[in-house]
């Protein structure tokens, strides 16, 4: 099947674009959109990681159906959907998960800020590596514990990756250090850990017995051929008491609106703590998201392999254009729709008095992240999750900045 990904959707003014026909005259002439609306009419948005392709048609079709039904109180997760997912896991990543290890909330988000209060206690540490994506950062603060940060070893010189500084890691844990939050593949950087740092971080995880959140929203969006992802748990499965995965169809079918997630927690006295911290901090599941995500796991691989298609040739297209800008290093993404650029040399941003964030937003219409949020300023990060059309146009403006 043939799917389309070099169509711009119109997400601005949807009902000026290809919105429904009969769009009614007292509707708001919009849906908002945090990437869209955020900044201005003349800013082209490449920032949150939201992607601007239609979801996969069995998405939409399951939508369409169950909003057809007209009823929409409160729900159950589908023991359908929890097979699914075990069938999703089985197949891409070899991992038998059970229904019963799954706990579905409204995103990933919400899942971290409950591991924090479900399994350390107050005053002790919450671990993150840096950079990373901003929520992370929050956690501890936002739950009362205390914040830990480790950074990750930048790369020796152009085009190379970063690391995982193990000793670096390991000094960083203190006898408060309780959990640890993870991300693979990891948000902003893009890298698909090796196996030798998965390894060296569960040996420590270990030695030092800590509790591991381990977000794998990027691991069905690997990028290099070849490559594979281990999920921490199923990796080291003597660890798998002390770890809980958070997975989501969000980021791969671009269904973040719809707020389903999955904590899958192996260990049973684990999974208790977490789910009894939940009660009351989130609302029951979003009847919308659970069908999306049934739908998506179940029949969404034939559009996702033809995404990441797209994403290959999007991030070629982004590649060529920063080998020729002065200044300007990023390590090829290995997975995701995001890369990391390190601006701190480009020439064009010297001595503004204002981040390289800021600066590209104002001299060249363009919305990336600031890299100060993921704790590195003077890094930004570039969502190429969009058409080729949208890409090469922002790439023109930034290359009128940072190409002089």
């Amino acid at each position: 099947m043939d799917f389309d990904f070099a169509t711009p959707v119109e997400r601005r003014h949807p009902s000026e674009g290809d919105g429904p026909s009969d769009w009614p005259s007292d509707w708001p002439s919009d849906w908002p959109s945090q990437k869209w609306h955020h900044y201005g009419e003349d800013v082209l948005p490449l920032w949150v990681a939201d992607m601007d392709f239609r979801s996969p048609p069995a998405v939409i079709e399951a939508l369409h159906a169950r909003v057809a039904h007209g009823v929409f109180g409160y729900g159950l997760v589908p023991d359908s959907l929890k097979q699914a997912l075990c069938a999703w896991s089985a197949e891409h990543y070899g991992w038998e998960i059970e229904p019963d290890w799954q706990l579905w909330l409204p995103g990933g988000v919400p899942a971290l800020h409950i591991a924090s209060l479900a399994l350390t206690e107050p005053g002790e540490g919450v671990l993150t590596v840096t950079p990373i994506y901003p929520p992370f950062l929050k956690v501890a603060e936002r739950t009362g514990r205390l914040p830990q940060r480790v950074a990750l070893r930048p790369p020796a010189g152009p085009g190379g990756d970063w690391t995982l500084d193990l000793a670096a890691l390991e000094a960083a844990i203190t006898p408060e250090t309780r959990l640890l939050l993870w991300c693979q593949p990891h948000n902003p950087t893009g890298r698909i850990w090796t196996t030798e740092e998965l390894d060296g971080l569960a040996a420590l995880v270990e030695r030092h017995d800590l509790i591991v959140a381990s977000d794998e929203l990027h691991c069905d969006l690997l990028l290099d051929d070849g490559a594979r992802h281990r999920p921490l748990a199923a990796a080291y499965p003597a660890l798998a008491e002390r770890i809980l995965t958070l997975w989501a169809p969000s980021k791969t079918f671009n269904l973040a609106g719809l707020t389903a997630a999955c904590a899958v927690i192996p260990d049973a006295g684990l999974r208790r703590r977490f789910a009894a911290r939940a009660r009351g901090l989130q609302p029951d599941g979003n009847v919308l998201g659970l069908v999306a995500a049934e739908a998506a796991y179940r029949h969404g691989d034939p559009w996702r392999r033809a995404l990441l298609e797209t994403l290959r040739d999007n991030r070629r297209r982004l590649v060529e254009r920063v080998e020729r800008w002065p200044g300007v290093a990023m390590a090829s993404p290995a997975s995701t729709y995001l890369a990391w650029l390190d601006l701190r040399q480009a020439p064009a941003l010297q001595d503004t008095g204002k981040s390289p964030q800021q600066a590209l937003l104002e001299w060249a219409g363009v919305a990336l992240s600031d890299g100060g949020a993921f704790g590195w300023p003077g890094f930004v990060r570039l969502n190429f999750g969009t058409t080729a059309r949208q890409l090469e146009a922002a790439l023109d403006r930034l290359e009128g900045v940072l190409g002089t």
